[in-house]
């Protein structure tokens, strides 16, 4: 390893051990202070010294250079994390590094092969692995080696210990035997552990499995709703697309009626403009005989005659049942033109009919205009809009039915509840449709019946649900105190345990202004929840034995869920006090 590396450049060049006050000799090799010193003050080191690498001899007592870069290196090396890897060497081994085999606690020095065979018959010392951390081998007190444990104190001592001091007369054990005993207790007690280790496994894999399950089907169920809204929407642009197309058929019958009418009338104005200019022509001519001979002023434009006709709606334009009659006019008068007299009678005559003529045709048009644009008026309204409302809603209805559709193929029904007057209490009041039931200040006089509540104001259901999933939801006016929840029709209808929430037939969570609570069996539980919006949605999921309950605000909220294997068919059940009031909510 990298430390093991380290620690062999650190070693002095004389003994195996790191470097202490090292020194650098002429040869450029470095060693311990103390090591060159005391090689120098030997016998044989009067004429001279060599080189322990490489024989190079050099002068005894030459100048020698401290390295304290060298030092520094070996104090970091010895401050390093324990965790790095050392390795023990013999402690009689100067010449080279010899790795030990043991360590002997009494002598407190580490031994290789060849010196522990030595030390084996020289003394019956304790060795041990090879360690260089004596001093936790030995006694604090008594700086002898720990060679007893006393099991009652839990604790390693020495002889010393064991005859005197506050461990004197206890039953002590051989630090081996006692090793062997725990070492024995832990196998044990791992052996307990595996058991308990694989069920941790097996729930830790299940919970996984589970985890990736809850992951598929939540990718699935985003699909299948990602599915479910593209085709909502593909209905809803269809749906759009057949009423805007509706309006749009409507639009361009009327506008095309519309810009017919427009053309018609603008030729009737052309034809109009073309006659008025003619008139204003004549008005400025100054010949007597020259306007009294012109036939045709009011009558047509052309100079051909004509005679009295109707004009056909198709020429006109105009609507069914609406006729313009034109007045021609042509002055009789005899074949002897030169009779003055004659001629200026007949051309009065003329005159005068074709003044009435004209002034009938004046009248005509401005009569017909007002009468078109009553029929424009009218027209404008002529949207069907009764038509457009049945498109939309026929379309609309057919994504509703889609929907409603998907929801029951997912398993769920909405069941129509209605509340049961048989089990009211007389303090309880039912809307005539059977969906709200409001507390009563006073009594009212109700039969008597099998079924009917009497010590709390309370009412079930008609119908019970016995298998399946369902799902309806209330409202509360969040007025007082109301329980909504679901009942066994076996409840007591009397006593301290005919409460909804008060036995083992009835579950509900409670409402009032407070908070929330939940109750079953007469364990009442707080939600950390306050009523935010004060409609419900209840799930039954009978085979499942689950009963749930969300606040529909926005986002949805889930409040509670009750789990039992239920044995009965279910009803629902409400508890109202004091003016509080519940609607089952219409499917």
């Amino acid at each position: 390893m990298a430390s093991s590396g380290l620690k062999d450049k650190l070693n002095c060049s004389i003994c195996p051990r790191l470097y202490t006050d090292p020194i650098s000799l002429r040869c450029g090799h470095n060693c311990c202070c103390s090591c060159i010193v005391s090689s120098l003050d030997e016998p044989d080191g009067a004429a001279g010294h060599s080189c322990l690498d490489y024989g190079e001899e050099y002068l005894q007592r030459h100048p020698m250079e401290k390295k304290r870069k060298l030092g520094n290196i070996v104090e970091r090396f010895l401050s390093s994390p324990p965790n790095m890897e050392t390795k023990i060497f013999c402690t009689y081994c100067t010449k080279s590094s010899v790795l030990a085999v043991k360590s002997c606690l009494q002598c407190e020095n580490s031994l290789c092969d060849d010196h522990l065979a030595a030390h084996n018959k020289a003394a019956d010392h304790i060795l041990t692995d090879p360690t260089s951390s004596f001093g936790n081998k030995k006694c604090s007190v008594h700086n002898k080696v720990l060679e007893y444990y006393c099991p009652q104190d839990a604790a390693c001592l020495c002889v010393t210990c064991c005859l005197v001091g506050k461990h004197r007369g206890h039953q002590v054990e051989l630090l081996g035997e006692a090793s062997e005993k725990k070492k024995e207790n832990l196998r044990k007690y791992l052996g307990e552990l595996n058991p308990q280790k694989e069920e941790l496994q097996t729930k830790v894999q299940y919970l996984h499995d589970h985890k990736k399950n809850i992951q598929e089907k939540a990718s699935e169920k985003r699909k299948s709703i990602r599915k479910l809204f593209m085709d909502t929407k593909g209905q809803l642009e269809m749906a759009e697309k057949k009423v805007q197309s509706e309006i749009s058929r409507q639009e361009d019958e009327i506008v095309s009626q519309i810009s017919h009418l427009i053309k018609e009338l603008e030729k009737e104005e052309k034809e109009l403009s073309g006659k008025m200019h003619h008139m204003e022509q004549m008005c400025h001519v100054t010949d007597p005989i020259r306007l009294l001979q012109e036939r045709d002023i009011t009558v047509s434009s052309n100079g051909d005659d004509k005679k009295i006709h109707s004009v056909d709606n198709h020429d006109t334009g105009l609507f069914p049942g609406q006729a313009v009659q034109r007045f021609d006019t042509k002055v009789s008068t005899k074949d002897n033109w030169t009779d003055p007299i004659t001629v200026s009678r007949e051309f009065v005559e003329g005159a005068a009919y074709s003044d009435k003529t004209m002034t009938a045709e004046k009248e005509a048009p401005v009569r017909d205009l007002l009468e078109i644009a009553e029929d424009l008026e009218e027209m404008a309204d002529d949207l069907d809009e009764v038509l457009i409302s049945l498109t939309l809603h026929r379309s609309m209805r057919d994504i509703v039915t889609n929907v409603m559709n998907i929801t029951s193929e997912l398993g769920f029904h909405v069941p129509d509840m209605v509340l049961d007057v048989e089990t009211a209490s007389e303090y309880v009041e039912l809307s005539d449709n059977l969906k709200t039931a409001t507390d009563l200040e006073k009594r009212q006089e109700r039969p008597e019946s099998p079924g009917r509540f009497l010590s709390y104001p309370q009412v079930l259901s008609q119908c019970g649900l016995s298998f399946g999933r369902h799902y309806w939801e209330v409202a509360w006016n969040q007025v007082g105190r109301c329980d909504i929840g679901m009942s066994y029709p076996s409840i007591e209808r009397e006593g301290d345990g005919s409460g909804t929430g008060d036995n083992d037939k009835s579950w509900c969570v409670t409402l009032e202004g407070t908070g929330y609570s939940v109750s079953h069996n007469s364990v009442i539980e707080r939600l950390d929840a306050k009523p935010k919006y004060p409609m419900l949605r209840v799930f039954l999921d009978y085979e499942a034995g689950r009963l749930s309950f969300y606040e529909l605000c926005d986002p949805i909220r889930h409040l509670h869920t009750f789990t039992a294997a239920f044995t009965e068919a279910l009803h629902v059940i409400f508890y109202v006090e004091d003016g509080a009031s519940v609607t089952i909510l219409a499917p």
